[in-house]
């Protein structure tokens, strides 16, 4: 069994990017704040209108994943490193979890989330202490996200809505997937990138260079890209039962999308 490595800076990640060093990485550290805010928006909404344990779980793991990935670039550590990889498994975890249970009724009792934590332990245990490599950790998060992604795709197509509810679980699906896949290309572009926008980040020096943090941008696209689908999956069980008239998509500020009730219409 492998050794935990070393906690130090940089050198101990498994990645490479080129982003100034503020705090230690500045605005990669701050735009997480996107992802917090968000996920405590969503947490806040399932208890307040009482939508399940399941559904505040998601949000609760989106939280993880923002405030991981916060600690890790504000300190540059492994075991911090170790904080903004994982939750992104559990989070996936916690989303299949609840689109096979999205029902009011447990069907398979203890019997499914006892074996989606010995997995994840598994996992968690296998990527510490064993295979720290990168591959290992996007094929686990694959095989995790691939099984909520099916189960999201069944629960839809045995929905019968109105097309209102399917045009607004359609759009978040949309922006959900455009999200996530427009921050993995910018992720990518930065990775390819990176010595020439440290070059043009000095040139344009602060506040103007947080135009070019790529790496903060795919923060900030992955952060709204995870909500709107973990919004799609909370939508699509109040649509299962029947309460999706009730509720709507609103923006908190104008730029922080959450599940709310709808207003009531006045009566004069």
């Amino acid at each position: 069994m492998g050794m935990i490595k070393d906690d130090t800076v940089r050198n101990a990640t498994s990645y490479y990017w080129g982003e100034s060093n503020y705090i230690a990485e500045f605005w990669n550290t701050l735009t997480n704040v996107a992802m917090i805010t968000l996920a405590v928006l969503g947490i806040y909404s399932s208890i307040r209108h009482r939508h399940g344990k399941r559904v505040t779980a998601m949000y609760v793991g989106l939280l993880l994943v923002g405030v991981g990935s916060a600690c890790f670039h504000a300190t540059l550590k492994y075991t911090t490193q170790l904080l903004d990889e994982l939750p992104m498994l559990y989070l996936c975890a916690l989303c299949f979890y609840s689109l096979v249970e999205i029902d009011v009724d447990i069907k398979f009792g203890k019997r499914l989330p006892i074996a989606l934590a010995l997995f994840q332990t598994g996992i968690t245990l296998i990527y510490v202490f064993w295979m720290q490599n990168p591959a290992f950790h996007q094929v686990a998060f694959g095989v995790t996200a691939v099984g909520a992604i099916v189960f999201g795709t069944k629960r839809f197509s045995e929905l019968n809505i109105g097309s209102e509810t399917r045009r607004t679980l359609s759009r978040l699906h949309l922006m959900g997937h455009l999200g996530m896949w427009g921050g993995f290309l910018v992720w990518n572009v930065d990775n390819i990138f990176c010595h020439q926008l440290r070059t043009y980040r000095s040139y344009l020096g602060m506040p103007l260079d947080g135009l070019l943090q790529l790496h903060g941008w795919w923060h900030i696209m992955t952060a709204y890209g995870s909500v709107y689908l973990l919004l799609w999956a909370h939508l699509l069980k109040l649509a299962r039962l029947g309460h999706d008239t009730m509720f709507s998509i609103q923006y908190f500020m104008g730029i922080f999308p959450h599940v709310a009730l709808n207003n009531p219409k006045k009566v004069d």
